[in-house]
């Protein structure tokens, strides 16, 4: 039995499992007269799984996340059928996601449950997150909880960092690249005293080389340093929990036009600095474990400096963000539930854009049985700029059997828009959008229905999941690329995004993972009094990802296929429309006790857009646009890594 119990820890290790198995000594001498030649335990857990809560959500553990590089956040959604992740121009090498179809704005950035990345953050935070600094994401769709705010329109991604309470670790995350990217990242935890332990979390990465795929002597993927360091603590006790941290990131972007003859005497150039400190404390105090009764106090802020050259156009953003949560939170029985709380929100930009937004919310859930569960919540707060406004939203679960269950959701949102700073991508363009006087606060609802289905297959289970959103703006700040401007919606103009989507999950083989998805999106707005699809828009998204981890799990292989749709590009494009294109990842990775080695590939298949600069060869003239973005800048990149990871048993 101790070969049993020798096997078990190493696939334990090896795959990362929390999985436990207890095992009994058990004589050989004697089971019914036979003799027990050998017992092989096993245990395969997947590293995307759906929430069996309210909300239609998935957790992306720690697992799924060393199925690719995994960078920072924007790279985690590589192999994810829900979020979209593309360039946002051709120069500044910046990513945005999309979600139900419409862009990342309309998602609320939480960092441990705190919200977070506003305003001149947004075109930068997906940078901002280090691949190896995660425990896991949170992807929810549609309304979500009044606890968090007001602003969730589409839906929330939540990123949970490595936490010093947890099982004491060191490790390190060395990549590097065809494009002679370098990146280190480190990590590790103590445990001070019963109660205390700390953390310390670093990132840098450098790229001294700035690439030119399509040969339009403007950089596709800019030079790039950044680095970024994270304190954190906590204390636990029977009674009382606190966790705090402080970051700090600094990073400086240089791309445009590169400068390879004497023809060139005025490049035109791009200079981008951000520099950005946060910090929160958050503390519990458990009155009643039994009921689930807390009081907690969450506290944040953050300071964000961005300075940026666009040829010879220059736009600065000092963003500070102040933010304030006490919550309640208490189980009267197992059928009734209450969450209330107070929340105060500071931002201030300049002295056109200082809000502060003081608000005050309820949540109950009533639980029918295990069948039936429907929670209602209701916020009131009131902005200094817009003045009070009412937040309602609903979610409803129902699950007539253990293999099927159903969800419905339905909410309001609204946003403050600070359009150039979360766009401003948009400079690097001659004809840049102009916004106008019009725009206020944007408000939408979300509708969403889904169903989950666990079909018995063979010795395995089959998830099935199928899914409708309906997002519909009440006010709107629309970016208009066809007549060149930021307005807000007018009388009788319309807005609005569908999203079905299916995907399944099986175990084909044994530890052979494949998920299949599919999602159609309809996103129309007004445009010139017209209503027209939204242009750089893909209608439709297939995905094919498989994961296969044989024998004892020292070696995984992983390979994804993404099909994007086509979809309109603006009048003036001269292409007027975009086709389907394929794009193909895959890597390998060998397990050692404490290490492991991966290589793998991006953008394998070498599909780049072209033309992605209209204007390129006179950066001067009016015609000049690097903004007209619809897919891949960049061609294939090969990458090399190596992780380092030991653990305290």
């Amino acid at each position: 039995m101790r070969t049993v119990t020798i096997i078990l820890t190493m696939l334990l290790l090896t795959m990362g499992s929390q999985a436990q198995e207890q095992i009994d000594t058990i004589s050989t001498d004697t089971l019914r007269g036979h003799e027990l030649h050998g017992v092989t335990v096993s245990a395969y857990r997947t590293g995307r799984m759906k929430s069996t809560g309210l909300a239609n959500a998935e957790l992306i553990s720690s697992k799924e996340l060393l199925r690719a590089a995994c960078c920072n956040l924007g790279e985690s959604f590589t192999t994810n059928p829900s979020v979209d992740v593309n360039y946002s121009d051709a120069t500044t090498g910046t990513k945005q996601i999309k979600l139900l179809g419409l862009s990342g704005t309309y998602v609320q950035m939480l960092s441990e449950n705190v919200p977070n990345y506003r305003g001149p953050a947004i075109p930068y935070a997906l940078d901002y997150i280090p691949g190896p600094w995660m425990q896991s994401i949170q992807v929810s769709k549609g309304a979500s909880s009044v606890k968090n705010g007001y602003e969730s329109i589409t839906g929330q991604i939540n990123v949970e960092f490595k936490k010093p309470q947890a099982t004491p670790f060191i490790d390190a995350n060395l990549y590097f690249n065809s494009d002679t990217k370098l990146e280190a990242n480190f990590g590790a935890n103590m445990k001070l005293s019963e109660g205390w332990s700390t953390a310390l979390l670093g990132h840098y990465e450098m790229l001294d080389k700035a690439h030119d795929d399509n040969d339009d002597h403007f950089a596709d993927m800019p030079q790039i340093r950044q680095g970024a360091l994270m304190s954190r603590w906590a204390y636990m006790s029977q009674n009382y929990m606190f966790q705090a941290a402080i970051k700090g990131l600094k990073e400086h972007r240089k791309g445009g036009q590169r400068v390879h003859t004497h023809e060139i005497r005025s490049p035109y150039l791009i200079d981008i600095t951000n520099e950005r400190y946060e910090a929160f404390a958050k503390n519990a105090f458990i009155l009643n474990p039994e009921r689930m009764t807390n009081i907690a106090l969450i506290l944040s802020g953050s300071i964000h400096h961005l300075r940026s050259m666009y040829g010879i156009t220059h736009f600065d953003a000092d963003l500070r963000e102040g933010y304030a949560s006490l919550l309640f939170e208490t189980d009267f029985d197992e059928h009734h539930s209450l969450s209330a709380g107070l929340s105060l929100n500071h931002d201030y930009m300049d002295e056109h854009t200082d809000e502060t937004t003081p608000g005050m919310y309820a949540q109950y859930t009533y639980k029918i049985g295990e069948k039936f569960t429907v929670m209602g919540g209701l916020r009131w707060d009131h902005s200094s700029q817009w003045g009070s406004f009412v937040t309602p939203r609903m979610h409803l679960m129902y699950s007539p059997a253990s293999i099927v269950s159903f969800r419905g959701s339905v909410g309001k949102g609204y946003r403050t828009p600070h359009v150039l700073a979360e766009n401003s991508y948009l400079l690097a363009a001659n004809t840049m959008l102009k916004p106008l006087d019009n725009i206020s606060q944007e408000r939408a609802w979300n509708y969403g229905l889904s169903t989950s289905l666990r079909i018995p297959i063979g010795e395995r289970t089959m998830e099935l999941n199928a899914e409708y959103y309906y997002t519909h703006f009440l006010q709107q700040a629309v970016i208009d690329f066809d007549a060149r401007t930021i307005h807000g919606m007018r009388d009788g103009d319309r807005s609005f995004s569908h999203t079905v989507q299916i995907d399944a999950t099986y175990e084909v083989l044994p530890k052979l993972n494949v998920t299949a998805a599919w999602r159609w999106n309809d996103v129309k707005a007004t445009y010139a009094g017209v209503l027209r699809s939204k242009p750089m828009n893909s209608r439709y998204k297939g995905l094919l990802t498989a994961s296969y981890a044989p024998g004892l799990g020292k070696w995984q292989f992983d390979a994804t296929l993404q099909l994007n749709g086509g979809g309109r590009l603006p009048d003036y494009h001269p292409d007027r429309r975009f086709s389907a294109y394929e794009q193909v990842s895959a890597q390998v990775t060998r397990f050692f006790r404490h290490w492991s080695i991966y290589a793998g590939g991006e953008n394998i298949t070498g599909f780049k857009q072209k033309n992605a600069i209209i204007g390129a060869d006179n950066p001067w003239g009016s015609n000049f646009d690097a903004t007209m973005v619809w897919g891949p800048v960049h061609g294939r990149v090969f990458y090399i890594g190596v992780r380092l990871n030991w653990n305290k048993i």
